[in-house]
C-alpha cells in the first residue's frame, strides 16, 4: 500500500481542501504524505487561489506515476482549462473522467463512453468518430 500512496494521485469530483491551509501548505501536506523530504518538494505556481486547480495540482505533487481526475476542468476559466490540459498532455497515465467530449477527444488515447452505469463503446478517438459516422447514430442527451 504504500508503494501505492507514493506513486498514485487523485482529484475527486469536488474539491478536499483545508480552509486553514494555504496553497504552499496544501502542497507540502500533500507531498509528506506521499514520502517526500522537504528538500525534494518544489511548489506549483498556483494563481489565483481557484480551489479546482490547486486539487489538480494536488494530484500531481509528490510524483506520481498514475493519477486519477474526476471532472478537473469543471468550472474553470477557459484559459484555465487550457493550462490544465497542457498539464495532463505531459503525463503518461491518466484517467480522467469528463462530460467534454472535445477534452476527452485532445487529452486520450482511449476513451470509454459510459451512461447509466454500462459501457457502451470503448476505442481510440478515431476509431469512436467512425464508428459514428458508420452507424449513423444520432446523437442523444440520455446517452452523453
Amino acid at each position: 500500500i504504500d508503494i501505492i500512496r507514493s506513486s498514485l494521485g487523485m482529484c475527486p469530483q469536488y474539491n478536499i481542501l483545508f480552509n486553514h491551509l494555504t496553497v504552499e501548505e496544501h502542497i507540502l501536506f500533500y507531498s509528506l504524505l506521499k514520502g517526500r523530504t522537504q528538500e525534494e518538494i518544489s511548489f506549483a505556481h498556483v494563481t489565483g487561489g481557484m480551489q479546482r486547480k490547486l486539487s489538480v495540482a494536488m494530484a500531481f505533487v509528490g510524483g506520481s506515476k498514475v493519477v486519477i481526475l474526476d471532472e478537473p476542468t469543471s468550472g474553470v476559466d477557459p484559459y484555465s482549462r487550457r493550462s490544465i490540459w497542457d498539464l495532463l498532455l505531459k503525463y503518461r497515465t491518466v484517467i480522467l473522467s469528463t462530460h467534454h467530449m472535445d477534452e476527452a477527444d485532445l487529452l486520450s488515447d482511449r476513451i470509454a463512453i459510459i451512461s447509466k452505469g454500462q459501457l457502451h463503446c470503448c476505442g481510440s478517438p478515431l476509431f469512436l468518430k467512425n464508428l459514428l459516422i458508420l452507424t449513423h447514430v444520432p446523437f442523444s442527451p440520455d446517452f452523453a
